[in-house]
């Protein structure tokens, strides 16, 4: 099952067999763990498999895949984890995002903070919920990358990137343009590029699209139909959402519509 949506933090529940998560890549981190079989994907160049009581870390904008390691399938838990978040609890602490060259690991933090977001799938994190579980994320991340941990000053202009990371959020339905971004930063739309990925995890256009997807994938977990939910989103027509919601998800609107239905049963 999905929790209600949010802004920062989305939740899955779900049990998977069968159809495999084609070759995606979300602008989150993702953050969960195994709870029964053998969760298997492609990462990195290399095949990663987790067993229950494992915790999984993807890090943003790295392509993957996802299916079962057996014919049994197998039980998860996910956090989908905007990087602003964590870019905002570690503060001072780190000069960059951290990130973990090992994909599955045994982390007690870590797996601390999932079972804290997952009390209660069916209610909204309440706020000083949703900061709690921020931090013990962040700090989780940050305990297993080293090289994060602040050593210069940093060179990313945090107020300009989250000017145009607002900017973005308040437009999904417009088409927006490089001149606008330029003119409320005050950065030319290269430096912008780079200091957003730098601070984001991925770029201004992939993170405008992403946020428009999760509006689509709330839209059709509450039922509306798949056209609507596209032009809602943004997109041009179905076909437009259908294409980009295989890249961000590894599945259809269709197929993201079955699961929803069937783990909410």
């Amino acid at each position: 099952m999905t929790a209600p949506w949010q802004t920062g933090i989305q939740r899955i529940e779900a049990y998977f067999s069968g159809e495999a998560y084609a070759p995606h890549r979300h602008d989150t981190y993702s953050i969960g763990y195994t709870i029964k079989g053998v969760q298997s994907f492609a990462y990195r160049g290399a095949r990663s498999d987790s067993v229950a009581g494992q915790v999984i870390v993807l890090h943003p904008d790295e392509i993957h895949t996802g299916e079962a390691g057996t014919e049994a399938g197998f039980h998860y838990r996910m956090l989908y984890v905007e990087p602003s978040l964590v870019r905002d609890a570690l503060a001072e602490r780190a000069s960059a995002l951290p990130f973990l060259r090992d994909a599955v690991l045994t982390d007690p933090l870590l797996m601390r903070a999932i079972h804290a977001a997952f009390t209660e799938l069916d209610k909204s994190l309440e706020a000083v919920a949703m900061d709690e579980l921020t931090v013990l994320l962040a700090d989780g991340l940050l305990a297993n990358d080293a090289s994060a941990r602040r050593t210069t000053r940093s060179l990313i202009d945090y107020k300009a990137t989250r000017r145009a990371k607002e900017y973005l959020e308040s437009n999904l339905s417009e088409a927006v343009q490089s001149e606008e971004l330029e003119k409320i930063t005050g950065l030319d739309r290269y430096a912008l590029s780079r200091q957003f990925r730098r601070a984001f995890g991925t770029s201004p256009y992939r993170y405008l699209t992403m946020r428009r997807l999760d509006q689509a994938r709330g839209d059709i977990a509450a039922g509306v139909p798949l056209i609507q939910a596209a032009l809602r989103a943004g997109f041009s027509d179905q076909a437009h959402m259908t294409r980009q919601f295989k890249a961000g998800f590894g599945i259809s609107p269709g197929q993201w519509r079955r699961l929803v239905q069937r783990t909410n049963r």
